[in-house]
């Protein structure tokens, strides 16, 4: 007989949104007045994708990243991507040990359950190249060696929209591995006061706040929480309703380039992470909604009038996502 402790019983739907709002509530307490882009963290987790964080510095992405890997009770790891920055920084790399006159493997900062990829643009492309193999097969490859990373594996990475010296355009390859493209914006001014009076004593800094939380999950529940996302229900109407969104962005005047079919399967994911998160074990036409523009911001392309123009993704796609006509419940 086994001495291994059993497998702990799938959650309910109940227990699953509970858990998942006490998640985010934990997560509000710590990184305050972000109530939109922590739900869209939450959401990414529970979908199984990536995601990317938008904004300027000082807005608690970093923070953010580090709080949701300890609530988890998962590893958390963080790589500050420079111009010289090299892909063994990345995945890591074999070394020869002198005592054992033998080649060893040194595992890089990818092998972790939350990765922090920090201003991921300033990377030259073959760097970000061998952090787009870890994102999609979730396995490192080091001297003909392939390593499974640890599951769950999420990649949160950053950029600053106003910075643009020294930095390198993400491949669309690359962008299109992101479930969503979240944009971070400054708090109102209520929170910005609270967050003032609440951290302007503190001789430490801010990383440490995410040590004031304790572990709400672990690797394997957070796994239980996601298959159980991944048995909601779709029905086939709803999933031509996705489907008939993403279509709109390619032949929409204004979008030069629209969004591939991987920007369907992200949609419905993210539709059935929403639907769990509301307490329920089937989509409706607003979990599609609520996050269509952030699966869909970084995969379109706009035509080179719109930019002149100043245009902005998120107004052409408010106006793809209205034009389709939504199934009735």
């Amino acid at each position: 007989m086994s001495d291994s402790n059993p497998s702990p019983a799938p959650p309910t739907t109940a227990q699953a949104a509970q858990q998942l709002s006490e998640l985010s509530a934990a997560l509000n307490r710590i990184v305050i007045g972000q109530h939109e882009v922590i739900d869209q963290t939450i959401a990414a987790m529970m979908a199984g994708g990536h995601l990317m964080i938008e904004g300027v510095p000082g807005l608690a992405k970093t923070l953010l990243a580090q709080c949701l890997a300890t609530v988890m009770g998962g590893q958390f790891a963080r790589i500050q991507f420079t111009p010289d920055l090299m892909p063994a920084d990345i995945t890591g790399h074999a070394m020869y040990d002198m005592k054992s006159e033998k080649f060893r493997l040194r595992r890089g900062p990818v092998f972790c359950n939350v990765l922090l990829a920090d201003e991921i643009n300033r990377a030259p492309a073959k760097t970000q190249a061998a952090l787009l193999e870890v994102m999609q097969e979730r396995r490192v490859t080091i001297e003909g060696k392939s390593l499974p990373v640890p599951d769950p594996f999420l990649v949160i990475a950053t950029q600053n929209p106003i910075e643009h010296e020294g930095t390198y355009l993400l491949p669309e390859a690359q962008l299109d591995r992101f479930l969503m493209k979240v944009l971070i914006d400054y708090p109102s001014a209520a929170d910005e006061a609270r967050i003032a009076l609440n951290l302007a004593g503190m001789r430490d800094d801010l990383a440490s706040l995410a040590e004031t939380l304790t572990p709400m999950l672990d690797p394997e529940r957070a796994l239980a929480l996601r298959a159980l996302a991944r048995k909601v229900r779709i029905d086939d109407a709803l999933a031509e309703y996705a489907v008939a969104i993403v279509r709109a962005t390619r032949e929409w005047p204004g979008i030069s380039i629209g969004a591939g079919p991987r920007a369907s399967i992200a949609l419905l994911r993210a539709a059935q992470a929403s639907a769990l998160m509301d307490e329920r074990d089937f989509i409706v036409p607003d979990d599609i909604k609520r996050y269509a523009t952030a699966c869909l911001r970084h995969r379109i392309l706009l035509s080179a009038e719109m930019q002149m123009e100043g245009q902005r993704s998120d107004d052409l796609l408010a106006r793809v996502i209205e034009a389709q006509q939504a199934p009735r419940q």
